[in-house]
């Protein structure tokens, strides 16, 4: 298998080491159908470097198609209105795509949908110190920088010109968003966390902003390995449910779909008949 160079991103070490994991637990194997929405040659990489073996990478951005994303192969979706049927691939991801859609709870609930053993996606976290990071002009709420970096053509929200808004993410909101998708199961959902250096380092046009962000570059590092709640780095792996393991006590099978159980909403409440 011809496996693509990693790139040097600091977010593509994070990305393949959650993968790793993810095989090491088990819940992963390197033979599963793999789906990345608004995706390209950093998910090929992440994907290539730790071995997995079919893996379709979408976008909503063309040009896409002509990168070398060997050895997977490339299509064009909208990650908020998937074409796939329902439970079509193993494992779904979005990597820095979520922020990037009009909706980014949409996003994922499609990704849930199509999805038959898990959802991986890697974002930011909303934290404490990620909203002084925006008080103090450190990163933006507006991803400015990715449409200066497509020549104020695309790269915002929907991929237009527009600067999308950074939606940002908790465990919290993570879990609410599924659970109001799919209040029949308990879901298992795995978080990991990394601190990653904001990446407007780079594309700081004034010499003073890049030097008082490489001198917080060590405090920061200190402070996200003694609090990992504030690491701006996120992953979430939500695994799909298996029924009956999985169903709400008080529900129950019936015909293989979830119906109410009496006795045990009963139990609680007086039942009109």
């Amino acid at each position: 298998m011809n496996r693509p160079t990693p790139t040097s991103d600091p977010r593509s070490g994070f990305y393949r080491r959650v993968l790793t994991n993810l095989i090491e637990d088990g819940l992963l194997r390197r033979d599963m159908s793999v789906l990345v929405v608004a995706g390209g040659n950093a998910d090929s990489a992440a994907f290539g470097s730790v071995g997995f073996e079919h893996v379709t990478i979408t976008n909503l951005d063309e040009r896409q198609a002509s990168a070398d994303l060997a050895p997977y192969s490339w299509a064009f979706e909208d990650a908020e209105s998937l074409t796939l049927p329902d439970e079509s691939v193993d494992l779904a991801v979005v990597s820095a795509g979520l922020h990037h859609c009009r909706s980014p709870h949409r996003a994922l609930l499609e990704l849930y949908r199509v999805s038959r053993v898990a959802v991986l996606a890697i974002e930011a976290r909303d934290s404490a110190l990620m909203r002084l990071g925006v008080k103090v002009r450190a990163v933006d709420d507006y991803e400015l920088a990715a449409v200066a970096a497509h020549g104020l053509r695309t790269g915002g929200v929907a991929n237009t010109s527009t600067p999308n808004f950074v939606f940002r993410w908790t465990e919290r909101e993570v879990e609410k968003t599924i659970a109001s998708y799919a209040p029949h199961a308990r879901h298992r959902i795995r978080f990991f966390r990394e601190f990653e250096f904001p990446d407007v380092l780079a594309s700081a046009a004034s010499p003073s902003r890049r030097l008082a962000l490489r001198l917080l570059e060590p405090a920061l590092g200190v402070v996200t390995r003694a609090l990992p709640s504030q690491a701006n780095l996120f992953a979430f792996v939500i695994e799909k449910p298996q029924l009956p393991r999985d169903l709400q006590p008080w529900l129950r099978l019936e015909a293989g779909h979830p119906a109410p159980d009496k006795r045990a909403i009963g139990a609680r409440y007086r039942i009109d008949e």
